[in-house]
């Protein structure tokens, strides 16, 4: 039995088989989440640097407006010390170089000139010295967060992957269950399903990205600038991964907002109109469940996580209108067919 196209609803199968296509599709997908995983793992580092980037964001090391972060600061005195090092190379050389030409001055006695070159011998030392200084300033300055066990780096890196490899294989997942509980449609309702599975995982990509590049960054510097004046800011690398995937989770599951309204509107449970009126109430059911989901107690995060899914259901409740008038359209033809023939 093929696990690429559904069962047709016409097919009738037992029990058994039944049993046996969700054996086969379950482990079709495992076997695509173990490539998955294996392509996740082979890139944890670039992986791991990808989600760190929003963390790396939140430090200001060279602006002109100070933390109140005691490790920022410090990480900020670093960067301007290393800045003021290499000027101060430039400036001994410059000074090195200005005794040299002085020195060449025949009106300069023999003891000016000793006393020259010893100064030059001092600012050469000084030079190397302080360059040797400014060398060693650490490079990498931006926020990383950290790990407290022997293991946890391991163990973190192998959760990431994991959930990364979720993410990659979820396309592939969702078609896979739908095509298992297609077969249970009739030809109507599958002319229904179909186009709103295909949009499922388009729309679970397009949250994860908005929350990525948006909503996460927003969140983290809210959270991390917070009282930030009376707290080392130390970030555990578990709490924050596992907080940034229920972030990004969460609001791509709640980017199946359209889904859900097209659903219940094509399927006649609800009218776009009535949605319409109830404008307001599901505005504020969406604020609430916004408020609910983001694990984070900020308002910041919460009407960012908010505004694109009222902009999701004014766009779904626009669809919704005109499938409706396409189908009322349809409708009037064919009784307007029906009275014709009658009347033949």
């Amino acid at each position: 039995m093929t696990v690429v196209r559904p069962v047709s609803h016409e097919d009738r199968l037992s029990l058994i088989e039944h049993l046996d296509e969700l054996r086969t599709r379950l482990i079709i997908c495992i076997g695509v989440f173990v490539v998955a995983f294996s392509i996740c793992y082979w890139q944890n580092n670039w992986l791991l640097h990808t989600i760190n980037r929003p963390l790396e964001q939140t430090q200001n090391l060279n602006g002109k407006k100070r933390s109140k972060d005691p490790l920022e600061e410090s990480a900020r005195f670093s960067v301007r010390t290393g800045k003021a090092q290499e000027a101060t190379v430039a400036a001994l050389r410059s000074m090195d170089r200005l005794l040299a030409i002085q020195a060449r001055d025949p009106s300069i006695s023999a003891v000016e000139r000793l006393q020259m070159r010893a100064t030059r011998q001092q600012l050469q030392i000084a030079a190397v010295a302080t360059a040797a200084a400014a060398a060693a300033v650490p490079t990498n300055t931006a926020r990383q967060p950290i790990t407290l066990g022997v293991t946890e780096p391991f163990l973190t890196t192998f959760q990431v992957a994991g959930y990364a490899a979720i993410l990659l294989s979820m396309p592939f997942l969702l078609w896979q269950a739908y095509a298992f509980i297609l077969p249970a449609f009739e030809p109507a309702e599958r002319r229904v399903a179909l186009p709103l599975m295909l949009l499922v995982p388009f729309l679970f990509v397009a949250g994860v990205a908005f929350g990525y590049f948006v909503a996460l960054p927003r969140a983290i510097n809210f959270l991390q600038n917070f009282n930030d004046d009376n707290f080392d800011i130390l970030i555990r690398a578990a709490d924050y991964y596992r907080f940034s995937i229920i972030l990004l989770a969460i609001i791509g599951l709640l980017f199946q907002i359209p889904v859900g309204v097209l659903a219940v509107t094509r399927l006649g449970i609800i009218s776009a109109r009535t949605l319409a009126r109830n404008r307001g109430y599901i505005i504020l059911a969406l604020s609430i469940v916004a408020a609910v989901a983001t694990p984070t107690p900020d308002p910041v995060t919460m009407v960012v996580a908010m505004a694109p899914l009222v902009v999701l259901f004014e766009f779904s409740v626009l669809l919704a209108r005109i499938f409706e008038r396409r189908r009322e359209k349809a409708e009037a033809e064919e009784a307007l067919a029906v009275d014709d023939d009658a009347v033949s």
